[in-house]
């Protein structure tokens, strides 16, 4: 049975105390798999999408010669170096990573760059992220480039939680994952001492 599945089964049957209601090790899941910290991506399918993303990129950008990655700190640099890696190993343009550090609780745009904005006109820009929760995060990072013109401008985030405040769509995800607003997704990746890992809690 579905993980995702079992839960909601969990959830519908607990207010009936004659019910033998199934558990996760009924079915042989593993224990960090619970309601509270559920398994959604390993090291391993972290990786794969990472590498599915980097490939769609390519075949979008085939003919460019230079694309720019613009990585939202923390977590979308990181996403956005691996896919350097891999872009460099397997495209014929060159790729330049950018760093965009937001203030995703401000009520309007205040961000720290580590490039001239000038130097992206008429480039393409690739905005990368870990998660797309509302939407916000990446809507500050397009109004980063709002004065220049840009040749094309991608979004390519991780996860892709489907229930977006503002009207943001992604080009490139790794995985589309429908959630309620109090659950939230975290993002391990690069830590000392733990495996790359996404889960749902």
């Amino acid at each position: 049975m579905n993980v995702v599945k079992l839960l909601s089964l969990q959830r519908e049957l607990r207010n009936n105390d004659n019910v033998n209601v199934p558990t996760l090790q009924h079915f042989n899941v593993p224990t960090n798999m619970t309601e509270k910290h559920l398994l959604i991506l390993n090291q391993q399918q972290i990786q794969q999408k990472i590498d599915r993303m980097a490939y769609q990129i390519l075949e979008d950008n085939f003919e460019e010669e230079e694309i720019l990655i613009a990585g939202i700190l923390p977590s979308g640099a990181k996403i956005a170096r691996r896919l350097k890696v891999i872009l460099d190993e397997i495209a014929p343009f060159t790729s330049k990573l950018i760093g965009i550090e937001l203030d995703k609780h401000s009520t309007s745009l205040n961000a720290k760059i580590d490039f001239e904005v000038e130097d992206c006109s008429n480039k393409v820009i690739i905005l990368v992220d870990d998660v797309l929760n509302s939407g916000k995060a990446m809507a500050y990072g397009f109004g980063v480039f709002l004065d220049v013109p840009l040749k094309k401008l991608r979004t390519a985030v991780l996860i892709d939680r489907n229930h977006k405040k503002f009207p943001m769509t992604t080009d490139y995800a790794g995985l589309a994952l429908s959630t309620v607003l109090k659950e939230h997704v975290d993002v391990v990746l690069d830590e000392d001492g733990e495996e790359d890992a996404v889960y749902l809690r």
